[in-house]
């Protein structure tokens, strides 16, 4: 339009933010020439990559277009392949009747603004929608509308073909398949890896796309966080991740060199956090607050003219509402930490003089890991059984003498703490006064006493685990890989933080499951898969220490093994565990029937313990987790700022928007019709 309008003789005057844009679209054009002809022949009868065709519009107007090839290549509906700009190109070049038709429904159609594609998808739309709408953090006051088209997509996908008749297609299928099935796996569908995991059968489409992965980039992120939802033997999905890693790795490598195409704003930024972060380390609260932040033009699909968009005014709206709902989030979880500090302090435990002193970690691990309602309990009770554990468990591991924790210990199981003193009267006082604080919580009445009773049984349990523990390390005992999980897995209070919460979470959560020997698949898998996060990034420390710790045993077991050998032992079955831990918890119909709230919550901390010991031990750090507590509870997002990691080109001047032009329209144009041929030269 641009070369149009100045072939007409308008003066054109462009703002430097326009000629930055201006020179961006002529670099883009010479990367659709050289993808489409220069380098890869087009083959139309199988459409390995996209036809010259379907980017007519980016042809210089000069450049001659034989007529009988456009009209050849009409669809039905008068449009060339469904490309309402390649559709508009072909009317001025030819005047056909078909393709005017075409446009001037669409304009009738689409008054807010004409697609980039035209028939939609309206099952994709819906489905970047909803995709949309939980990643803004607003998934909570629409889960009535979400689960009804989560419904019918999953009934719809039993009928689709797992291919596409066309290899034109593969993008925006591939794009939908790999959506579906994590939308549809994390809300509790039985839906199988084949059903996107097909384009891994065709050595052809995996060429294509290895071809053209940077012009695919947003199809591959959409891939590679679908196998985030992975369960155990889903080897496609392991196949499919590595794939997809490798090539979005080598897209952003290209994205800010001078001669690849531009990602479009944030899209690098959530790829590079999405390869760094792992899903399963990430808090909701903070991928929320960057999807706010980095969506400022609503990019929900990548596509040929790079986006489908929503009307302007209603991705305002929407980001308005998840701004305004984050801001309300924030207030409440202000107040809520205000609270638990005043209650530390007064319970002893914040100036007990010892240990780690993790309040403000402690309240932002619950709060900004799960969707939990404004008005729960639920953040303030985790929390401080979080802070206990955490003063409980230094004591046992540093301050207390082996008599003074044998003294606490059976004060412990009896729930007698008569005659202690000092530091052991603090925490059993603190213990005594939230375990009853939370039985008078808990307003189901008729289990009232089975609740507190089961509540003791898992502290005494606890405690119990970290005198084992004190015993091991002053006697010298070696444990067994197996005894010392046994252990392990009840000492890192895992469960101790978890089941009262979800007898809140919902009153059909059993009772029973609160008794030691009776705890759920799903609970146990969390206390194993703590203690392993945890020994994978402590093991250092505790070797100094004398402390018995996963990786050391087996290194102790396998005298020629190496540590790094001893780590990957242990991870390895850490990513078994985790994966098993994933398909109860998103399995609707699997073998423990517990309410969804509380699988949900079992991942949301299983996600926090990720977080804590990924690659580090954030948990013992003092000041790693700062800048992110402040952005959950106190720092708004930003709206405001401008976009500044984009590349794009240096802003040209008009005679050099001129020059890049007749460079394409004679030289450039006559080098790829040379390289293609006269019987595909469209």
């Amino acid at each position: 339009m641009t070369e149009l309008a100045q072939a007409a003789g308008l003066d054109l005057v462009f703002s430097q933010r326009s000629k930055r844009l201006l020179s961006d679209l002529f670099h883009q054009r010479q990367q659709i020439l050289k993808m489409t002809c220069m380098e890869n022949p087009v083959d139309y009868s199988q459409q390995k990559i996209p036809s010259l065709l379907w980017y007519l519009e980016s042809l210089p107007p000069t450049y001659h277009v034989d007529e009988q090839n456009i009209m050849k290549h009409l669809s039905g509906d008068g449009s060339i392949l469904q490309s309402p700009s390649a559709t508009a190109s072909a009317y001025l070049r030819t005047g056909s009747s078909k393709c005017l038709e075409y446009l001037e429904f669409l304009v009738q159609k689409c008054p807010n603004g004409v697609p980039a594609e035209y028939p939609l998808d309206e099952e994709l739309i819906k489905l970047c929608l909803v995709d949309h709408v939980q990643r803004l953090g607003l998934a909570e006051h629409f889960e009535e509308e979400i689960e009804d088209i989560l419904k019918l997509v999953y009934k719809n996908l039993r009928k689709q073909d797992l291919e596409p008749a066309n290899r034109r297609l593969v993008a925006a299928k591939l794009y939908k398949d790999a959506l579906a099935f994590r939308l549809l796996r994390m809300q509790g569908h039985d839906v199988k890896p084949s059903c996107f995991c097909w384009f891994l059968q065709h050595a052809d489409t995996l060429e294509y796309i290895e071809q053209n992965c940077e012009q695919l980039t947003s199809v591959l992120y959409n891939v590679y966080r679908a196998t985030d939802v992975m369960f155990r033997r889903e080897y496609e999905l392991e196949e499919a991740r590595a794939f997809s890693r490798k090539l979005l790795e080598k897209s952003i490598s290209f994205s800010c060199k001078d001669d690849d195409l531009v990602i479009f704003p944030g899209l690098h930024k959530l790829i590079k956090h999405e390869l760094t972060l792992p899903w399963i380390t990430r808090l909701d609260q903070l991928d929320q607050r960057m999807w706010i932040e980095e969506n400022k033009i609503s990019p929900l699909w990548i596509g040929k003219a790079s986006f489908y968009r929503l009307f302007h005014l209603q991705h305002e709206k929407m980001v308005q509402l998840a701004n305004e709902n984050y801001k309300l989030r924030q207030s409440v979880y202000a107040k809520e930490l205000e609270q638990l500090k005043r209650w530390s302090k007064e319970s002893g435990l914040r100036e007990i003089g010892f240990g780690r002193e993790k309040t403000a970690y402690c309240y932002f691990a619950v709060a900004a890991s799960s969707c939990l309602p404004r008005d729960s309990v639920v953040r303030l009770i985790v929390a401080k059984i979080a802070i206990l554990i955490t003063v409980a468990d230094d004591f046992y591991d540093v301050e207390g003498s082996t008599r003074e924790l044998k003294i606490l210990t059976k004060a412990i199981q009896r729930w007698n703490g008569e005659n202690l003193t000092g530091h052991s009267k603090i925490i059993f006082d603190a213990l005594c006064d939230l375990v009853m604080d939370i039985a008078r919580k808990y307003n189901h009445q008729r289990e009232g006493s089975k609740f507190l009773k089961g509540i003791r049984d898992i502290w005494q349990e606890t405690f119990g685990a970290w005198m084992v523990e004190r015993t091991w390390s002053d006697t010298g005992y070696r444990a067994s890989l197996d005894e010392y999980l046994d252990i392990g897995m009840i000492s890192i209070g895992a469960h101790t933080i978890i089941l009262p919460a979800c007898c809140f979470l919902s009153q059909d959560y059993p009772i029973e499951k609160l008794k030691p020997d009776n705890y759920g698949k799903i609970t146990k898998l969390f206390m194993s898969a703590a203690r392993l996060l945890n020994d994978t990034q402590s093991y250092q420390k505790e070797q100094i220490d004398g402390k018995m710790n996963m990786v050391l045993l087996h290194l102790d077991e396998n005298p020629n093994a190496k540590i790094d050998g001893s780590v990957a032992y242990v991870k390895g079955i850490l990513e078994e565990k985790t994966k098993e831990f994933l398909e109860i918890v998103l399995m609707d119909d699997g073998p423990e029937e517990i309410p969804k709230s509380c699988k949900h919550f079992h991942l949301s901390c299983m996600k926090v313990f990720h977080m804590f010991f990924n690659s580090t031990n954030l948990f013992d750090s003092e000041e790693e987790l700062l800048n992110d507590i402040k952005k959950a509870v106190y720092i708004p997002p930003d709206l405001d700022s401008q976009i500044s990691d984009l590349y794009l080109p240096p802003p040209p001047e008009k005679e050099e928007i001129l020059q890049i032009s007749a460079r394409w329209d004679v030289n450039t144009t006559q080098h790829f019709l040379h390289g293609i041929g006269k019987e595909s030269a469209v």
